[in-house]
């Protein structure tokens, strides 16, 4: 699955994603896009799901009729992100166009 990660997601975390081709906005080029620029240069790219921290997103953007999943970490801190990868993992497995799942990071 070709994941594309928000600003504010912890970069080590493609590390634990095996399997998936994971790209950074700022690996991209990308780190001065809004949300909404960004969301539809990856519908461009043809990303099959983006993750992000950014818990507005879901109120701030139409995520329904996307092409991709969206995966909202309910926190950004890696050492706690670190302990919940397998939950980060779960919510890529059979994520749809348009599905919007979040991960509570206690």
């Amino acid at each position: 699955m070709r994941i594309l990660f928000d600003h504010d997601v912890p970069r080590p975390l493609r590390r634990h994603l095996p399997g998936h081709e994971v790209d950074t906005a700022r690996q991209r080029g990308w780190e001065e896009l809004s949300n909404g620029d960004l969301l539809n240069v990856a519908e461009r790219e043809g990303y099959e799901a983006f993750i992000t921290a950014d818990q507005k997103i879901p109120y701030q953007q139409n995520i329904g009729h996307r092409p991709f999943g969206v995966v909202v970490l309910l926190s950004n801190n890696w050492s706690q992100v670190r302990e919940n990868t397998t939950a980060v993992q779960s919510a890529l497995e059979g994520i749809q166009p348009g599905e919007l799942r979040e991960v509570p990071i206690p």
